[in-house]
């Protein structure tokens, strides 16, 4: 049945895609040249080689071009359809014959494997044709809902890049199969829901079908989720609208709850919204790290399940209590990292709140961009805010999620980005992430254009009454804080502009044309309204002082510490910036220390480093549990601080966000 309503008719902003924004210059830019360059077709080259993955290996055994068994965790079909959008992406932006061909390669490989039924899961399909035992939904962490919600985006996703129905096909027959599990076998299917990446996806194919069908789909998802008891972890111990505070899997929340802000915009529900506004409020006040990270806890368990101590349930890859933020062993997996970019440009577009898009820039310039090597082919799956030496526990592998069985963990100081993790979801997570980064950077309201991103955009947005604008940044944001935007057309007069100030920034100055223009609060939109001209200049200026932050009190693990911001970008200290005879935990931070921006070149890459003069605390001068303080005076050493995202780019090292403040 065709949709008899706008799409997205309850979100005031809508997207703008890769027609409308690019990142043509500056910062994003340059990450969006590494992701096209490098991270996305050495990616495909760990997927295709089966002696790295077995990512391609196990579809072309499904279609019976190879021989074998199934390989790997029972999710890493979502991992090539992840990586598939994220060279869809790249093929939106630029055409490229040769990624084209793979792209349609893998397309037609998807499609040759899934059941009339609409099932597309390798393990499952492996054992069938290997004339094994093989039933469809028998274990809850098949993940079989996940892969497929994956799929459908992908599906979409390739229709609307391409112009082909051969995924969008795919799509609806595997949103067919779903569909059926919730008329038929709901019990099932919310078992199954296990990282709920279909809600977002069959909002995705209703957008782009406008077939009513898949609307109501997600709509019963949800009755299927409450009527199902489950527990923390998955976050369906509670009916959706029962929930108060974020708990369990970091990335099965974040997802979620991007599935319902989805919701949302289609349906009006105003009372879910309240409630999305709530949980998020409660992740950004009480369980979000300074960096952006999310989940804090490798694993736990829930004081909230039961009021009997004996029905407490376990908690992994998870958000914990309020203020429990960890350092040294923070989870913050780059997945749930995504989840909340995800989760936040929705609520972003729900309410036209700039906490959302300050939130989204947090955790970009600093959590996601720490889970990629500067170089773009290497990848954290955890990502901790300090590292230590000699830790004398392993801490899993960046790659190891706990459930399946991985290499020995290397030495806890040897924790270094990889090229190819035994779980490979966040690799192809983060490519598709920043593939598509350009579409965080605005959005379309009935009044105006917002610009929440900067770093280097090329905007362009015409209206239905012929009035239109394309405005080019040049900026060398974050490491400076003068953002300009020429306007290059402005037909009819233009639209007006708002323009994102930061929540992090004080004293910003708007001009336009060299005129004084009024500038709002830190955390909202600046409104400029007037006939646009070609050739005329908005300038936001964003004073970017060193700003040294202390955490909450009930936040233990800062007691007595700070850490140090400038602009957007979280800075570190890390054991290669210090002299050889300092180690990491006797360096502090005095009160009133300068800390001076400097260019910097870091793995051959250009950033702002901070030039520090640090405190020395007393060396300890043994390993017992507690000794006595020593006497001798607190010294002192030059040294830097780097942006967090480039920590780990220079070889094993030690690590810290966090450092004592000496007053």
């Amino acid at each position: 049945m065709p949709a008899t309503t706008a799409i997205r008719p309850h979100a005031p902003l809508k997207p703008l895609g890769a027609a409308s924004a690019r990142w043509a210059s500056g910062f994003w830019g340059s990450i969006a040249a590494r992701t096209r360059e490098v991270t996305v077709p050495s990616m495909w080259d760990s997927l295709r080689d089966a002696s790295v993955s077995p990512g391609l290996r196990n579809f072309r055994i499904a279609a019976g071009l190879d021989e074998g068994s199934h390989t790997g965790p029972p999710f890493m079909d979502g991992d090539l359809y992840k990586w598939l959008e994220a060279a869809l992406a790249e093929l939106e932006v630029a055409p490229d014959p040769q990624l084209g061909e793979i792209v349609e390669s893998v397309a037609a490989l998807i499609a040759s494997v899934q059941r009339p039924d609409g099932y597309v899961h390798t393990p499952t399909l492996i054992a069938a044709r290997n004339h094994e035992n093989a039933l469809a939904l028998a274990d809850r962490f098949h993940f079989e809902t996940y892969n497929l919600g994956h799929l459908i985006t992908a599906g979409v996703r390739h229709h609307e890049v391409t112009g082909s129905t051969t995924l969008l096909d795919v799509a609806r027959k595997a949103a067919g199969f779903l569909e059926d599990l919730a008329t038929n076998k709901p019990v099932e299917l919310a078992r199954s829901a296990i990282c709920p990446s279909h809600y977002m996806a069959v909002i995705d194919l209703y957008r782009v079908t406008s077939d009513e069908r898949y609307l109501r789909l997600a709509e019963a998802f949800v009755r299927v989720r409450d009527d199902f008891e489950g527990g923390d972890d998955n976050q369906d111990r509670l009916p959706v609208r029962a929930q108060t505070v974020v708990a369990g899997h970091a990335v099965r929340a974040n997802y979620l709850y991007a599935g319902l802000a989805d919701l949302v915009a289609e349906t009006g529900d105003d009372e879910l919204r309240g409630v999305l506004e709530h949980l998020w409020s409660d992740v950004v006040d009480t369980k979000l790290y300074l960096t952006g990270g999310c989940g804090a806890l490798y694993d736990g368990a829930s004081p909230d399940g039961h009021p009997w101590q004996a029905e407490i349930s376990r908690v992994h890859q998870a958000y914990g209590r309020a203020y429990q933020l960890p350092h040294t062993t923070a989870h913050a997996e780059s997945c749930a990292n995504i989840g909340m970019i995800l989760w936040s440009e929705r609520m972003l577009a729900l309410t036209a709140d700039a906490r959302y898009a300050d939130v989204i820039e947090r955790i970009a310039y600093n959590a996601l961009l720490a889970s990629i090597s500067l170089d773009g082919a290497q990848y954290f799956y955890t990502n901790a805010l300090r590292q230590v030496r000699e830790l004398p526990f392993p801490l899993r592998m960046p790659g190891d999620t706990g459930l399946y069985p991985v290499p020995e963990p290397p030495a806890s100081d040897q924790r270094l980005r990889q090229t190819y993790l035994s779980c490979f979801c966040c690799p192809p997570n983060i490519a598709r992430t920043l593939a598509r980064f350009h579409e965080r950077a605005a959005s379309v309201g009935t009044d105006g254009l917002y610009i929440h991103q900067y770093g280097g955009s090329h905007l362009r947005f015409a209206l239905p009454d012929g009035r239109s604008l394309a405005l080019r940044e040049s900026s060398d944001y974050p490491w400076q804080g003068r953002i300009a935007f020429t306007v290059e057309e402005a037909e009819g007069g233009g639209i007006p502009l708002h323009l994102r100030v930061p929540g992090w920034s004080t004293d910003a100055v708007l001009t336009v044309n060299g005129e004084a223009s009024a500038v709002s609060a830190p955390g909202t939109y600046a409104v400029i309204e007037r006939t646009w001209t070609v050739g005329d200049v908005v300038v936001l200026d964003l004073p970017m002082p060193v700003r040294m932050l202390r955490a909450h009190r009930l936040a233990e693990e800062t007691t007595n510490q700070v850490a140090v911001q400038r602009g957007p970008v979280v800075y570190a200290v890390e054991s290669a910036d210090l002299p050889g005879t300092v180690r990491l935990e006797q360096v502090a931070l005095r009160r009133a220390a300068t800390l001076t921006p400097v260019e910097a070149e870091l793995a051959g890459h250009r950033l702002v480093a901070l030039e520090a003069e640090f405190a020395v605390l007393p060396d300890a001068s043994s390993d017992a549990l507690y000794e006595d303080v020593a006497a001798e005076p607190v010294g002192a050493a030059s040294g830097r601080l780097i942006p967090y995202f480039a920590w780990g780019n220079r070889g094993p090292s030690e690590m810290s966000v966090w450092m004592p403040v000496v007053w």
